[in-house]
């Protein structure tokens, strides 16, 4: 890996962060991209500053972000930026500060580049292939916890609201935060122990904090276990489990069954 495109990553990370700061408690255009998928003139903005900065700064690779068309040209590279200009938007519009600028970089289908940014903490992660995993320049490692009853399990908030953590509450410490990529974040720093959703999720939602907790120890993976690949041709994923390792076989038994009756559901529906 070459140090400069980690340097690339992080360079776009912050310049993104500056701009999304410029709109954050601001008035700007907010428009729905489907039910419950808000998108803001600071996504836009932040996305065409970040294709324009990476794919500049790094000739002849390809491109995949929430904010842009695909591209089958995507297919053709071995090395893809896979992008959230903001992950969590939802919770930019509430001024809550838990979203992050997601980079991560894909080579042949694996994950070899992350960095996350969380503007309004100024907490900048980041991750190599091999290299470790940092927040601010100083080493970051998931919790060395082995029990998994009583473990601490960051959900989403929306998940939250909606009671599909009641049944795991009386067996964890459930706190729900932003995004899900800086709920990874928080994993691969050792702020809790595990995460999951067992809905749908993209590429570019998991990206770049995937690496960050590879490097950091733990493992993520699909609710059943499934390892991930990136740069698929379609982006979409069934949901993600993430942990500091230890725990996660046992956490993929925990949620088999709830992850089994939702992709029942949704086959249902599609049907």
């Amino acid at each position: 890996m070459d140090i400069s495109l980690l340097e690339l990553a992080k360079d776009a990370a912050r310049e993104a962060g500056r701009l999304v700061m410029g709109y954050y408690g601001d008035e700007y255009e907010v428009r729905e991209k489907g039910e419950n998928n808000p998108v803001t003139t600071a996504d836009l903005e932040a996305d065409r500053m970040l294709r324009r900065i990476l794919l500049e700064g790094a000739p002849g690779t390809g491109w995949l972000s929430e904010e842009t068309v695909d591209s089958p040209e995507r297919l053709q590279r071995d090395d893809v930026w896979i992008v959230d200009p903001i992950d969590g938007t939802k919770e930019f519009i509430d001024g809550v500060p838990e979203f992050a600028i997601s980079i991560g970089l894909s080579s042949k289908g694996e994950m070899v580049l992350g960095v996350l940014y969380n503007p309004p903490k100024d907490e900048l992660f980041w991750a190599e292939k091999s290299g470790g995993a940092f927040l601010n320049g100083e080493a970051i490692r998931v919790t060395g916890r082995s029990n998994l009853e009583g473990s601490a399990l960051i959900a989403s908030r929306s998940e939250f609201k909606r009671g599909e953590f009641e049944n795991y509450r009386g067996a964890f410490e459930v706190r729900p935060v932003g995004s899900i990529a800086y709920k990874l974040a928080q994993i691969a720093a050792g702020e809790a122990d595990l995460t999951w959703s067992l809905g749908p999720k993209n590429e570019w939602d998991i990206a770049g904090g995937l690496c960050l907790i590879h490097e950091a120890g733990g493992k993520v993976t699909q609710p059943d276990g499934v390892a991930f690949r990136f740069n698929r041709p379609d982006p979409l994923v069934p949901g993600i489990l993430a942990s500091n390792g230890i725990l996660h076989a046992s956490a993929v038994a925990e949620v088999a069954e709830d992850f089994a009756s939702g992709k029942a559901r949704r086959a249902t529906r599609r049907s």
